[in-house]
Parts: C-alpha cells; sequence; structure tokens
C-alpha cells in the first residue's frame, strides 16, 4: 500500500491522502478539497487537478471517496471528485446529525435533506469497505464532530481532524454537537493499536518547524501535548473545554459547513446564473 499526500499550503493545511495498490492499481481518496478564495469569492479546483494528474499518471481505480467528518474549515472536493471520477463518496453515518443541526443555522429549505442521501453510503463503526485490493475499516471516533470517522488501511490510521501530531495536540470539540469526552475516549481507543501503527493527520500547522503528516500510535501516546497515554479523563476534558473557549472561529466556517453538509456540491444558481452563499450574522 502506498500513501501520497497533497497539502493545501499556507492556506487551510489541509491533507488530501491518496491510497493505493501500485500493484493492481486500486486507490481510494481521503479527504479531498475544493479550493476557494475569499478575496473574489471564487472556487476552483487547483487542489484537485493536481489529485487527479497524481491519479492519472499512475493510472489508478479510484473506487471509494471518504470524508473523515464535515469539516468546517474548507470546502469538501467529495461532489466536484465524483463527477470527475464516476468514484461513489462515503462518510459516518452520524452526519445526519450534523445536516439537522446547520440545516436550522443556515434556515435552509424544507426541501434539503437531513438522511445522508447526498453520499453514496453512510460508514458505521466496523464496516468494511473492500476497494479492489485495498480493505478499508471503519471505526467511529467522535468528539470533533459526532460524524467523525478514522479509517484503517493495512498498518495505518487516517484520523483526520481526531488526532494530530503530537505538538499539535487533538482536534477542537466546541462545535454543537462536540465533546470533549468522546473525544478522550475515541484517542484511547486508538491508542489500542499497536505502537508502530501509521498515523496520518487531516492538518499539520508548523510553526516553525517543517511540515509533516506521520506519526505512530507509540510517538502518540508517548509525546501529545493533549492527550499523551498518562492523562486521565477528566483532567483532559477540563484542559481542552479550557483550551476551546479561547480558540477563533475558522476563518472558512460559515461556508465550509454549508457546502460540506451537501458533499461539498455548490449551491444551484438563482434566475440571475450566480450561486450565492448565506452567512448568519451574529450567529456566534
Amino acid at each position: 500500500m502506498q500513501v501520497q499526500a497533497f497539502i493545501d499550503h499556507g492556506r487551510t493545511w489541509t491533507l488530501t491522502y491518496l491510497v493505493y495498490d501500485e500493484d493492481t492499481g486500486d486507490a481510494i481518496v481521503i479527504d479531498p478539497i475544493l479550493d476557494l478564495d475569499t478575496t473574489p469569492w471564487r472556487t476552483s479546483t487547483a487542489s484537485l487537478d493536481r489529485l487527479l494528474a497524481a491519479i492519472h499518471e499512475r493510472q489508478l481505480h479510484v473506487h471509494w471517496i471518504f470524508d473523515t467528518h464535515v469539516h468546517a474549515d474548507h470546502i469538501s472536493g467529495s461532489a466536484t471528485l465524483k463527477q470527475r471520477l464516476g468514484a461513489p463518496m462515503a462518510i459516518g453515518a452520524n452526519i445526519r446529525r450534523v445536516q439537522a443541526i446547520f440545516k436550522e443555522t443556515f434556515n435552509l429549505p424544507a426541501s434539503f435533506p437531513t438522511d445522508g442521501s447526498q453520499f453514496d453510503r453512510l460508514l458505521n463503526d466496523g464496516d468494511e469497505i473492500h476497494a479492489g485490493s485495498l480493505k478499508v475499516r471503519v471505526l467511529h471516533t467522535p468528539g470533533h464532530t459526532p460524524a467523525c470517522c478514522t479509517y484503517q488501511i493495512g498498518d495505518a490510521l487516517f484520523t483526520g481532524d481526531v488526532l494530530f501530531l503530537p505538538d499539535v495536540g487533538v482536534a477542537r470539540c466546541d462545535f454543537p454537537d462536540g465533546s470533549a469526552r468522546d473525544l478522550y475516549r475515541s484517542v484511547r481507543r486508538l491508542y489500542e493499536f499497536p505502537d508502530e501503527t501509521r498515523v496520518f493527520v487531516g492538518h499539520d500547522y508548523p510553526h516553525g518547524r517543517d511540515f509533516f503528516y506521520e506519526t505512530s500510535i507509540g510517538a502518540s501516546k508517548a509525546s501529545n501535548i493533549d492527550l499523551p497515554e498518562s492523562i486521565d479523563e477528566d483532567s483532559f476534558v477540563a484542559n481542552i473545554e479550557a483550551r476551546d473557549a479561547g480558540l477563533p472561529a475558522p476563518r472558512l466556517l460559515f461556508p465550509s459547513l454549508q457546502l460540506n453538509i451537501n458533499a461539498g456540491a455548490l449551491p444551484k444558481p438563482e434566475d440571475n446564473d450566480i450561486a450565492y452563499l448565506k452567512v448568519p450574522l451574529n450567529y456566534l
């Protein structure tokens, strides 16, 4: 199994992963992004184009497109990538809870579905997805959001925003239906994997060092700044809730959530052929 990472360098620091079997050409994509420039409020497919170039160069067959959760800091490229490749999209089954919350937040029309039907498959804990020669095991790891999933492929875990590099820590838990207590238990579950298990994270924020995207369970247990193996649940919860209370909202919070509950599909143009996003004033 090979893993190629694509970095949204300097903007959202998001990692998209192309996971593939170089012998068979079977592949999956995890957390693709659609670019959004907020100066002219214009979307572009530059990140997806780099991903697609690698797929075509290696002559890969992408069986599935996975989102680890409903992202709050960038737009999912899943819907656009499905249009390009024809591969189905999957996300955790608790997307329905997230959709219900933000349908109300954005006062979306009654016709907006909150049953997860924008995605081709809703994933439950313990599901196994076969993508040719690749096997993906789903672990429900809530806390950052109620719909967060970690994907186990071979000796690797793709944790999204649940678990970061040791010097970055763990995800924030102050979004609606987030829970520091749930996150603690989710990460503790990941800590049951062998120490040599590889961990591929959803973001890195370098702050004076080189950019990295891979760590291990052993390194996380030993030195994660938020959740070392030695910390107890109540102490962790108190620390994270205090930390999160001072965090600013993500810059792309409203565009990201509004689009990502719809699998990253853009709003339909109105009668002037222009599509619009809604921003709830004074909501925060």
